[in-house]
């Protein structure tokens, strides 16, 4: 399963982490939502030791997602090094998201 990123955690998990980090902006009423978030899920096993996965519920965490703008969900962002380094909005295959992913590897 994907780590649960909140406001109080953000920093810690996601800034401060030596791994690349791919964050899923999300909503349980977003149908797009619930088709990445399995692939989300399957993606946090696969990378597992070498990369953080992780969710944020934007409607329990609106300080993360107002400083990073999410507007659209689902947003899935790219962390290296503290750093957004890459975005993709909306359902898409789990191979664009992989890909994505493993250009920060």
């Amino acid at each position: 399963m994907a780590l649960e990123i909140t406001d109080a955690n953000f920093e810690e998990v996601v800034l401060k982490s030596d791994k690349p980090v791919l964050v899923d902006f999300w909503a349980e009423w977003c149908g797009p939502c619930r088709m990445v978030g399995p692939i989300v899920d399957d993606l946090s096993k696969e990378y597992e030791g070498k990369a953080i996965i992780g969710k944020v519920n934007v409607d329990n965490n609106p300080q993360i997602s107002t400083q990073f703008g999410i507007r659209n969900i689902p947003a899935l962002l790219y962390f290296k090094n503290g750093e957004v380094v890459d975005k993709q909005v909306g359902a898409v295959p789990k191979s664009v998201l992989a890909g994505k992913l493993d250009q920060q590897l």
